[in-house]
């Protein structure tokens, strides 16, 4: 018997600040659902970025219900209608027999919804196909894991980490880890690490988003490093953080970068003792899968695009057919120098640029065009809309939205297997393509990344980050991030007030009040 295996699908969508529209989002996932593969995944989980506008992200709470709600019924439309399908396609082989019991548990779960989500109904009175176990945010960037059997879920962390300034989430990585019962009644359980993250923008942060990358591997810890180990105060890089690590302050210079080496490699000397310990904090943690999804923002050009500058195109007979493209990639070209995202690997990328998007009223001139007008000659009742769009020309178009993973230990003998990795289609409310991965992930059979009984074992996994950290734990960052927060809800509130709608009735109500008590007492 093999060993026991978890579905995962993973998606990551900068929904710029809007809401989705849900039943053609939810007709996109439905589609996705059901590539290359039969059945619905046991574990989703969403990445989402600029999901909200930054004074509601901020605030949290109350003001994000509305924006996340949305997801959560669009996946489970699709999921219910993937099952209802499923039953439809299975129901002759039986009348009422095994082939009907079997797709008629698609639509149902094995127990009530975990983290006090309540136990909510759809198709036709059936349990909802999907549970939410748990949604964070660090700022504008969310992250949503669902499981099809809530029951299943035995341990759940969450972590946060803000690249903005003074650690606040304008951009920033949130966590979730969940320890997962495979199914199989050995009692195997997965640990699946998902990592939702926004790094900087613009053509010519390169080594901000590398330095996103870092400080995600420093900073996003799953538990406050003092409290695990005793004795670490005064490693960290002290309680001011990162004042300068947002996409709209002046980038870093080479010789920052280099006094920022220095110091991690003083940190890590003092924290060699503490390793293993300070690993399983970390996303690198031993004997956890790691999905890293999100608007990676890595670009094909470090400049602007000049004027009439070559785009990649939709035509295979072009020469400037996209695939062209692909060796301009700065993510690729980073991550196999060993500057960023150390260790994970992606599936080949066989998709168009998902950014940044124009949508068209119309087919003429689209990039898309051809596939716009065959739809409309095509399309019957209920089709979805092929939704046309150019490139915006002051931006490169680029491959900015990823999911990427970190393979299992050379000493496992079964390794991921991605089933797709491919982009939903364009969407109005949006100038990004939501991007998703569906994958089977083995139970791994060992806490420990490898053997290390020996140097000679030892170099050979000293480039797994599971062995070795590609950047040491920042002590401080969990205290930071904490203080972050309490600015963010005062930033958010400020904001909420002076530049919404809803603010300034608020603010108009408090004035007539005030005024109003004022001509009172006067009368009195």
């Amino acid at each position: 018997m093999g060993p026991s295996t978890l579905d995962l699908f993973i998606l990551t969508f900068n929904c710029a600040k809007t809401l989705i529209n849900v039943p053609v989002f939810a007709s996109h996932l439905q589609d996705a659902l059901t590539r290359n593969a039969t059945g619905l995944p046991d574990l989703v989980a969403f990445s989402l970025q600029e999901f909200a506008p930054l004074s509601y992200s901020f605030i949290g709470g109350y003001f994000l219900s509305p924006y996340l709600a949305r997801f959560e019924e669009a996946l489970n439309i699709a999921a219910a209608q993937v099952a209802a399908a499923t039953t439809t396609s299975k129901r002759p082989s039986s009348a009422g027999g095994e082939g009907e019991a079997e797709s008629d548990s698609l639509l149902s779960t094995n127990g009530p919804q975990s983290q006090g989500q309540s136990q909510g109904q759809s198709n036709g009175g059936r349990a909802k196909p999907y549970h939410l176990i748990r949604s964070h945010n660090a700022g504008m960037t969310a992250v949503m894991v669902f499981a099809r059997d809530p029951e299943a879920v035995r341990r759940l962390q969450v972590a946060e980490v803000g690249f903005g300034a003074a650690d606040m989430g304008n951009k920033g990585a949130v966590g979730v880890r969940v320890a997962y019962a495979a199914g199989d009644d050995d009692g195997s359980t997965a640990e699946v690490t998902f990592v939702a993250t926004h790094f900087a923008a613009m053509e010519w942060n390169l080594r901000r988003r590398n330095k996103n990358w870092r400080s995600i591997v420093s900073d996003l810890v799953f538990e406050n490093p003092k409290e695990v180990i005793e004795g670490l105060e005064g490693l960290g890089s002290g309680p001011k953080g990162r004042l300068l690590d947002s996409a709209a302050s002046q980038g870093i210079t080479p010789e920052e970068e280099e006094q920022e080496m220095l110091l991690s490699a003083e940190q890590e000397a003092a924290l060699l003792q503490h390793n293993d310990r300070l690993r399983g904090i970390s996303v690198f943690r031993p004997g956890s899968h790691l999905f890293v999804a999100g608007d990676l923002n890595y670009r094909i050009g470090a400049k602007t695009p000049p004027p009439l500058a070559a785009f990649p195109s939709l035509d295979a007979s072009s020469p400037d057919y996209w695939p062209a493209f692909l060796g301009r990639d700065q993510l690729t070209q980073e991550r196999e120098a060993g500057r960023t995202l150390h260790g994970l690997s992606e599936a080949p990328i066989t998709f168009p640029p998902t950014y940044k998007l124009d949508v068209q009223s119309g087919a003429e001139g689209a990039v898309n065009e051809a596939e716009v007008r065959r739809a409309g000659a095509g399309a019957g009742a209920g089709a979805a809309e092929v939704v046309p769009f150019t490139y915006a020309p002051h931006r490169w178009p680029s491959w900015c939205d990823r999911v990427l993973y970190l393979e299992t230990p050379r000493s496992e003998a079964a390794k991921v297997e991605v089933l797709a990795y491919e982009p939903l289609p364009v969407v109005r409310t949006s100038d990004h393509q939501a991007v998703y991965l569906r994958a089977r992930v083995p139970v791994l059979l060992s806490s420990q990344p490898a053997a290390t009984s020996s140097a000679e074992a030892e170099a050979e996994d000293e480039d797994d980050p599971r062995v070795r950290l590609p950047v040491p734990i920042d002590v401080d960052a969990y205290g930071r991030r904490a203080a972050a927060r309490r600015r963010e809800v005062l930033v958010g509130w400020s904001m909420f007030l002076w530049s919404t709608r809803e603010g300034a009735v608020v603010i108009a109500t408090l004035m007539l009040v005030g005024v109003g008590g004022w001509w009172a007492w006067q009368g009195v």
